[in-house]
């Protein structure tokens, strides 16, 4: 038990008053900024003509992408019904709940959108997106660490990892 290390990590940073931020949260502020980052340095690397105008249409129509279609993701695959007991829910950020397959739908498809409006082929923004999508990842997964998420299967080799309190502690 001496080497076991214990995740009790508390998922909001900080709070002010009723008002709380999660490291989710800045997981994906770090995520976007940095992924953006990189996605314009490839830009300029490719020559890819990107004026600033389309570039913050594309990172708007993918930040949009992301939250509406990992939010409308979670609802519709893991929603249950409770959602069509309370539609009012179906945009509570606040109350978690995020898929990547609804997101990564949503980023395709606000991707599509950015490419039909900057006139820059879809296949250019893909692949300057999946280097910065591995990016968004990387804060993604460190925030369900926090979270206490995404845990594996029991272990009692050294390095394992014990969540107090998450859903799969046994």
């Amino acid at each position: 038990m001496l080497n076991d290390f214990y995740q009790m990590l508390d998922p909001i940073a900080f709070q002010v008053g009723p008002f709380a931020v999660r490291w989710y949260g800045l997981a994906y502020i770090a995520g976007f900024i940095c992924a953006f980052l990189v996605i314009a340095n490839l830009a300029k690397r490719w020559k890819v003509r990107v004026d600033e105008d389309s570039f913050f249409t594309i990172v708007f129509a993918v930040i949009i992408g992301v939250i509406l279609g990992g939010r409308l993701g979670y609802v519709l695959f893991y929603g249950d019904g409770y959602y069509l007991q309370h539609p009012e829910k179906i945009l509570a950020f606040n109350e978690g709940g995020m898929s990547f397959h609804g997101g990564l739908i949503g980023v395709l498809a606000g991707g599509m959108i950015a490419a039909k409006i900057t006139r820059i082929p879809f296949l250019t923004l893909a692949d300057m997106g999946c280097v910065g999508a591995a990016i968004g990842l990387f804060f993604g997964r460190c925030a369900n660490f926090v979270n206490g998420e995404l845990w594996g299967a029991p272990t009692d080799l050294p390095w394992g990892v014990v969540f107090g309190g998450a859903a799969g502690e046994v």
